[in-house]
């Protein structure tokens, strides 16, 4: 029998933090209280740096705006994207947490089959605490979860598993399509719950969606940039896929782990998808060599923390990518600006170790 949120202590309480990117009253934090109260947030508010963004009493959060960034950051704040849900990753950069889970402000809780709520929160700290199995499949999906195991023909020797880096989760009701696929299913509702998680194998890229995203931040957290997008920038909604695909091939070159399926959150929002076809077409272009290029990535063996295979990664990313458009020449500078800009602010992750410092920095509104 599973027992209520409020009566089981809450994991890793001192050791993660909740990023959440919003233009809006943080409302829906009301559905989520008994799960996330116990947690410090980090919200980083997009647009209107004037605006009021409301968030309910009760919750220890630390909230940051445009000004706010610019003030930390200077000049450096040329990487973090302004009028889109990548400003996200400024949350990641001002962290001194280990881990960190990222949501979007219209996801909601959702219900498992037997209609128990599910601690989304709960199942990302389950998945990057157990090892991940990234050099060979198993056919029953996490040999770690209660009821299952290996099954016969796994290797002994890759039983230990390796490190879980990055936990994506997915979503009930709306499903995350492109624009053309909104188009010509605008009434399609993911009602499917799959009761599963499974290692993305070495080797194999996915499309990461940054709604209901956990990761360790000591491991991988200088990979996950979440590009230029937005406001002057020829591109939108593939952040997060950006992010995906380089803290994919980082994990994959590190021998970490990226795990995919529970937790389910519930989307409630259906994005416009003639605005969102406005803002991905080039992307949907561009993609059909952005992968390959992914594909073909290999970095060398002295680059031995993210940060070393993000700038590595960066100037691939101008060679191979520039001559398709200027904006992946731009995007090459400001990754290693925002490199440099997690090194300024976690200065014992500068390429030597991926432990960062405690620290206390004040915030600009704390409650």
């Amino acid at each position: 029998m599973s027992v209520p949120a409020t009566t089981v202590t809450p994991p890793l309480v001192d050791e993660l933090d909740i990023v959440i990117p919003t233009i809006r009253n943080l409302d829906f934090l009301e559905q989520w209280r008994s799960f996330f109260q116990p947690y410090h947030l980090i919200i980083v508010q997009d647009g209107d740096p004037t605006k009021t963004i409301r968030v309910p009493e009760g919750f220890d959060y630390e909230l940051y705006n445009r000004n706010d960034i610019n003030r930390i950051l200077g000049p450096k704040a040329s990487c973090i994207s302004f009028k889109d849900s990548a400003c996200r990753c400024f949350g990641f950069l001002v962290s001194k947490k280990k881990y960190i889970f990222t949501i979007d402000d219209d996801c909601f809780v959702a219900k498992d089959p037997s209609g128990q709520e599910i601690n989304a929160l709960a199942q990302h700290i389950h998945n990057l605490l157990t090892p991940a199995t990234p050099f060979f499949f198993n056919t029953l999906y996490d040999p770690y979860r209660e009821g299952a195991d290996f099954v016969r023909g796994y290797p002994f020797s890759l039983r230990e598993g390796v490190t879980t880096a990055i936990s994506h989760g997915l979503w009930l009701n709306i499903p995350d399509y492109d624009a053309p696929t909104q188009l010509v299913k605008p009434l399609e509702r993911n009602s499917r719950y799959v009761d599963a998680v499974m290692t993305i194998p070495k080797g194999t890229l996915f499309p990461m969606c940054g709604m209901n995203l956990g990761f360790h931040r000591e491991l991988i957290g200088p990979a996950l940039y979440f590009g230029l997008m937005g406001d002057g920038q020829p591109i939108g909604r593939y952040d997060d896929m950006w992010a995906g695909w380089c803290a994919k091939v980082i994990c994959d070159h590190l021998g970490l782990g990226v795990k995919t399926g529970l937790p389910y959150i519930w989307h409630s929002k259906a994005s416009n998808p003639f605005v969102n076809l406005k803002k991905e077409y080039k992307g949907i272009y561009w993609q059909e060599e952005i992968i390959p290029f992914f594909q073909s990535v290999v970095l060398p063996k002295d680059c031995t923390t993210p940060q070393k295979c993000y700038v590595e990664l960066s100037k691939m990313v101008k060679e191979k990518l520039g001559p398709i458009d200027p904006y992946f020449e731009k995007l090459s500078v400001e990754m290693v600006t925002w490199i440099d800009a997690w090194n300024e602010l976690n200065p014992a992750t500068d390429g030597t170790t991926v432990a960062p410092v405690k620290t206390t920095e004040a915030a600009p509104k704390k409650k």
